[in-house]
C-alpha cells in the first residue's frame, strides 16, 4: 500500500457514520494500485471511481452552471484530487469547501501525490498537510481526509 490516509475535523466520525470506512479504504486501494507506475493517470482514476460507484450520482458539479466537478461523489461525500502536484492541496480544498459551504457534501476526501522534492524545508508531507490544515482554519472548515499517495514515477520504475 503506497497511500496514507490523514482524517480532520471528524471526518472519520462522519465516514463510519455513513458506513464508508471500509469503502473509501477499499477505493484508494484500487486507485492506488490502478495508477501505481501509470503514464496517464485521468481516464484510470475515471474508471476506478466509476467502478466502485463514486460516479453514478450524475450531479459531480461543484457549482451549478458551470462545468467544475468533483471526481466522484457517494453518500454526501466528494472525492477530488491531483496526483501532479502536492500544491493542489489548496485549490482541491476550496473545492470541497465550496461544496460543504452550499450543503452539496457533508465532508471531502483529498487525493494528493506525497512526492515532493528532496530539497524541501518542510519535513515530511504529512507533517506539511496537519500543518498546513491547522493554518488554513478557520477558511477551509470542511470534515477532510486527505490521502496521500505514492504512485511512483513512470519514467522510473524502481521507485
Amino acid at each position: 500500500m503506497s497511500f496514507e490516509l490523514l482524517h480532520f475535523r471528524d471526518s472519520d466520525k462522519i465516514l463510519r457514520d455513513k458506513k464508508m470506512l471500509k469503502d473509501v479504504q477499499m477505493t484508494l486501494e484500487y486507485i492506488d494500485s490502478a495508477l501505481y507506475h501509470a503514464h496517464f493517470k485521468g481516464e484510470l482514476l475515471r474508471q476506478a471511481l466509476d467502478d466502485m460507484d463514486w460516479r453514478e450520482n450524475g450531479t459531480l458539479n461543484i457549482i451549478d452552471g458551470r462545468r467544475y466537478q468533483y471526481k466522484g461523489i457517494k453518500k454526501g461525500v466528494a472525492i477530488d484530487g491531483n496526483f501532479s502536484a502536492y500544491e493542489y492541496i489548496l485549490d482541491g480544498l476550496v473545492r470541497l469547501q465550496v461544496g460543504f459551504d452550499k450543503q452539496k457534501i457533508e465532508a471531502g476526501i483529498l487525493m494528493l501525490t506525497s512526492q515532493r522534492s528532496d530539497k524541501t524545508p518542510y519535513g515530511s508531507t504529512t507533517e506539511l498537510v496537519q500543518n498546513e490544515i491547522e493554518q488554513l482554519y478557520p477558511t477551509i472548515s470542511l470534515p477532510v481526509s486527505i490521502a496521500l499517495f505514492n504512485l511512483g514515477r513512470p519514467d522510473r520504475p524502481e521507485e
